[in-house]
C-alpha cells in the first residue's frame, strides 16, 4: 500500500495531529493538578532558578475547573479516536473492495 495514499483520501493526518494536540494539552492539565494537590494553599516551595527566593512556587489554581479541562480534553481525544478509527477502516473496506 503507498504510504501517501491513507494521508490524500482521508482525514488521518489532521486526525493525528489533533490526538497529539489532545494529549500535549492532557500533560499540560495533569501537571498544574499534580503541582497544585502537593503544595499546601499559599504555600512555598523551593525557587526554581533564576526565581526569588520566597516566592509563592505556583499561582491558585482551581482543582474543579482543571478537573472540568481534564475531562472536557479526554471526551475530545477519545472523539477524535473514533474518527481515525472510522477513516482507516473506511481505507481498509475500499481495499479490500478494490
Amino acid at each position: 500500500m503507498p504510504f501517501g495514499f491513507v494521508g490524500r483520501v482521508t482525514p488521518s493526518t489532521t486526525l493525528k495531529e489533533g490526538l497529539d494536540v489532545s494529549s500535549q494539552r492532557t500533560r499540560v492539565i495533569a501537571s498544574r493538578v499534580a503541582q497544585a494537590s502537593v503544595l499546601p494553599p499559599g504555600g512555598f516551595a523551593l525557587p526554581a532558578p533564576g526565581q526569588a527566593p520566597g516566592s509563592p512556587a505556583r499561582g491558585d489554581v482551581d482543582i474543579e475547573a482543571e478537573m472540568v479541562s481534564l475531562a472536557d480534553e479526554q471526551l475530545r481525544f477519545e472523539a477524535t479516536a473514533k474518527l481515525l478509527q472510522k477513516a482507516y477502516q473506511g481505507v481498509r473496506a475500499s481495499l479490500k473492495n478494490g
